[in-house]
């Protein structure tokens, strides 16, 4: 589907598992809010060093996963090897329980997570587009209080996450929808439900406007 919600999207690895991918964003916000309510010169350095990832992401969005890749190992991942010693450095200064020894805490307790975006072009630095992309849905969810049951909130669960799928992949809901149905009304084999799904249906589509053409 389109992502995970929260601050963790999921990954595959390379043996077929899933890993969670931690988000920045979530991590530069417990930053802020300390730097916001206090003078903290620890935090406005962490803030600091973050900018800096995002100045890289922001040169090599929408460049190939091969690319983005080639880039965060060149000069992201310096930057990262350099942050965690100083984020350590700092937290043996601090209480744990204070607030900026907790906001150090969880980049420190996350790392691998955060880090998973250096060795994978696809993955992104946050989810920040995943979680915008779900908005409707969360300011729709009065709607979802006349499911009438359980089962039916699930189904109508699966159905918003399929839709905000298809936006993701640029597809139509509606066409993807009313094709998918009429496929499977007609018989279509359940060993092949993948070739349904709104990215193998879009590649479908665009070979066949291709041959058209």
């Amino acid at each position: 589907m389109a992502g995970a919600a929260g601050d963790e999207a999921a990954a595959g690895s390379a043996d077929g598992g899933v890993l969670l991918a931690h988000c920045w964003a979530h991590c530069r916000r417990r930053f802020y809010e300390v730097a916001q309510k206090r003078p903290a010169p620890i935090a406005h350095e962490a803030l600091r060093r973050i900018a800096a990832l995002y100045e890289i992401e922001a040169e090599i969005r929408g460049r190939p996963a091969c690319e983005r890749r080639a880039v965060r190992q060149a000069r992201t991942k310096p930057l990262l090897d350099a942050m965690r010693p100083w984020l350590e450095q700092c937290r043996a200064q601090l209480s744990k329980k204070s607030p900026l020894g907790e906001a150090i805490g969880y980049p420190l307790n996350q790392w691998e997570g955060l880090t998973l975006f250096l060795d994978d072009g696809r993955i992104e630095i946050d989810s920040n587009v995943i979680e915008r992309s779900m908005r409707p849905i969360a300011l729709n969810r009065k709607n979802a209080l006349f499911a009438g049951h359980d089962l039916g909130a699930e189904n109508w669960a699966v159905l918003a996450s399929l839709i905000e799928t298809c936006k993701w992949h640029a597809v139509n809901p509606e066409a993807w929808l009313a094709d998918v149905l009429a496929r499977l009304v007609s018989g279509w084999p359940n060993r092949r439900l993948a070739e349904l799904t709104p990215w193998a249906w879009k590649a479908e589509q665009d070979a066949l406007h291709r041959a058209a053409a």
